[in-house]
């Protein structure tokens, strides 16, 4: 067997691998033998006839096609072996070179390769996030917002109330072909006050405030510029003709701040306990929101000073998967994938191309974590990911009825999930393990002293 090694750009290796006749001819008298195993020729008991009668039966062309899939499948392995490639996945046969001799092409993915930087210099400084009294009150204010009392008044409308109104608008410069900006529909809008963040008011900052004056059956035109950051897209940068007819006005009664308030949204004896969970969650959100960032931060300089290969399969597995948890969480919203590009006005190949970004981020902190703790020497204990299966699948159990969980729990189900499971403690385990390096923090376990040497020195007494 002679094979040539051509490593490509895109982290795949071309095998060009050439044999002998003699393979070729033993992989044909197998082919012809499995082929009158499946047929009946008259005369011969299955697999008994002689390999001109079997060619005069099926042809020459199904024992070559046959032989040569046997043939790739014997010489594959050994060439894989020979030239000392470790594949991510399967390869492919891109071309039969020449059958005289017979020279094959193969394209296969390589495995990942990272080499990491010098990520024990990686160094951010921690300060763990605090809640103040202001944070506290703000967000007992909006439990009281959604607590309002709506009732409908005969005045124009002002700061706080809800306003409900049809709108509809068009771009000052319309493209030709394009539907309007915003095809007539009705909606409720709060009136936010002067000095709030409005970043996210939709369509744009500000438009809550062009209805103040405005009573029922008013109508009133305006234009307006959407700035960069504009809640609606189509309009950033751009100019439109907004058109506005209020159908009813409402004033929204706040409830009082105090036990009884307290007491109507839980289990609260009073305000204070109600303030106390108020700040522990708020505590507890604050913290997982600054360490999720911490992390980025800690993982944006690991990759950007990693070397990390990878063949496009691995990409492409990465997006699939990407694409999968997308539907899963689609689906617990009670939508579908066509229903959701619907709705974003866009096909799967596009939705693709908008995932690989984050899936191609997400391989990278993965493959990268892995080196990491490979060269740490960082282990999940085989009682640590049998506790967590067993309690995975307990909590499963309780959402699922007893006859689905009996077809779902398959011996597949289950091996999936313990192996997920493991690679998930051991990115955990991994991550933390970067955190107090960057926090300066991290103390590396003193090498073991070598055992004593218990071998007794040679007697340097003179014989008796």
């Amino acid at each position: 067997m002679k094979i040539e090694t051509q490593y490509l750009e895109d982290h795949q290796v071309k095998l060009t691998v050439q044999v002998e006749k003699e393979p070729l001819e033993e992989a044909r008298q197998r082919a012809a033998r499995q082929l009158a195993r499946k047929i009946k020729i008259p005369g011969f008991r299955p697999g008994k006839a002689p390999i001109s009668v079997i060619v005069r039966t099926v042809g020459e062309a199904a024992i070559m096609e046959e032989a040569m899939e046997i043939l790739v499948n014997d010489i594959y392995p050994k060439a894989l072996d020979e030239a000392k490639i470790k594949p991510y996945g399967p390869g492919q046969l891109e071309n039969v070179v020449s059958m005289d001799p017979p020279t094959f092409e193969f394209k296969i993915p390589l495995e990942a390769e990272v080499t990491l930087g010098n990520y024990h210099d990686i160094r951010f400084a921690f300060e763990a996030p605090s809640i103040t009294d202001e944070d506290v009150e703000h967000t007992l204010n909006d439990l009281r917002e959604r607590q309002a009392v709506l009732e409908p008044v005969e005045r124009a409308a002002k700061e706080g109330d809800r306003v409900y109104l049809r709108l509809k608008a068009k771009l000052t410069k319309p493209v030709e072909g394009e539907p309007d900006l915003i095809e007539e529909r009705a909606f409720p809008v709060v009136i936010l006050p002067k000095d709030s963040d409005k970043t996210s008011e939709w369509p744009f900052a500000g438009f809550s405030r062009k209805l103040i004056g405005l009573s029922a059956n008013e109508e009133k035109t305006f234009k307006a510029t959407g700035p960069e950051d504009c809640a609606l897209e189509a309009l950033r940068g751009k100019s439109a003709e907004f058109h506005v007819t209020v159908q009813d006005v409402k004033v929204r009664n706040l409830p009082e701040l105090d036990d009884q308030f307290a007491q109507s949204i839980g289990e609260y004896e009073t305000l204070d306990v109600l303030r106390t969970e108020v700040r522990h969650s708020l505590e507890h959100r604050s913290q997982e929101e600054y360490e999720a960032g911490y992390h980025e931060q800690i993982m944006d300089q690991l990759i950007n000073e990693s070397t990390i290969k990878y063949a496009p399969q691995m990409r492409e597995r990465e997006v699939d998967l990407f694409m999968d948890q997308l539907k899963e969480r689609i689906g617990s919203q009670g939508l579908d994938l066509e229903t959701y590009m619907k709705m974003r006005q866009m096909d799967e190949t596009t939705l693709r191309a908008e995932a690989q970004p984050l899936a191609e981020k997400r391989l990278k902190q993965t493959l990268a974590l892995l080196e990491v703790a490979r060269q740490e020497k960082i282990e999940v204990a085989p009682e640590e990911i049998q506790a967590e299966s067993a309690r995975t699948l307990d909590e499963l159990s309780h959402y699922l009825p007893p006859d689905k969980a009996r077809k779902t729990f398959t011996n597949e189900f289950i091996r999936g999930m313990v192996g997920n499971i493991s690679a998930d403690l051991l990115i955990k385990r991994t991550s933390e393990r970067l955190q107090t390096i960057a926090k300066g923090e991290y103390q590396p376990a003193a090498p073991e002293a070598p055992a004593a040497d218990t071998t007794p020195e040679p007697s340097t007494a003179p014989e008796a």
